[in-house]
């Protein structure tokens, strides 16, 4: 580790008669990144928070042609036309039980999460999990997107989420330490 490297840790409360203890959340960055923004945003979570990155990668990749947002024919402006829509993913990771914290990263597209985080999400139990979003975007906000999520999993425990276009490290390390303090274990 280098010497800049930080983690966030938490004090757990006391139960009566055992020592004070410092513990962390397990958490798990979850992402999709179709250019690499979301992936070193992700990776930058996963350092600050010591998570486990996994990249949520679509069984076929997503070529440039596909990414066309001009061409409504291309693969993903057919996906994002269709509510249903559901890309396979590559694989899913193991032991998700496990966590306690899932971020979940992506781009936004068309003022909304892409079609392969509802397949991420339906492929896992993430009932009493906090999760926590973050995009990145070229132009678009987030809060459309979280609208969307909470409506389409009203069950599960959405935690506030941020646009991180090109953050550094500091503004990131500030906001991660702020959703944390209401996501640790008891």
């Amino acid at each position: 580790m280098g010497s800049g490297n930080q983690h966030l840790f938490y004090s757990l409360p006391q139960k009566k008669g055992q020592q004070s203890m410092t513990s962390q959340p397990k958490v798990l960055v979850a992402y999709f990144s179709a250019t690499g923004n979301t992936a070193q945003t992700a990776k930058t979570l996963a350092d600050l928070t010591d998570g486990t990155l996994y990249e949520i990668a679509p069984q076929e990749p997503y070529t440039s042609a596909d990414l066309d947002w001009h061409d409504k024919q291309s693969r993903s402006s057919v996906e994002m036309n269709e509510a249903k829509s559901r890309p396979a993913m590559k694989e899913n990771p193991k032991d998700i039980a496990t966590y306690d914290v899932v971020f979940i990263g992506y781009p936004i597209w068309w003022n909304l999460a892409p079609c392969i985080i509802y397949t991420f999400i339906e492929s896992h139990d993430l009932k009493g999990k906090a999760l926590i979003p973050f995009a990145t975007s070229g132009g678009s906000g987030i809060a459309n997107s979280i609208k969307a999520l909470k409506s389409i999993y009203p069950d599960l425990k959405w935690q506030e989420g941020k646009l991180l276009n090109r953050s550094s490290r500091s503004s990131i390390q500030n906001w991660v330490s702020d959703v944390m303090k209401n996501n640790t274990p008891l």
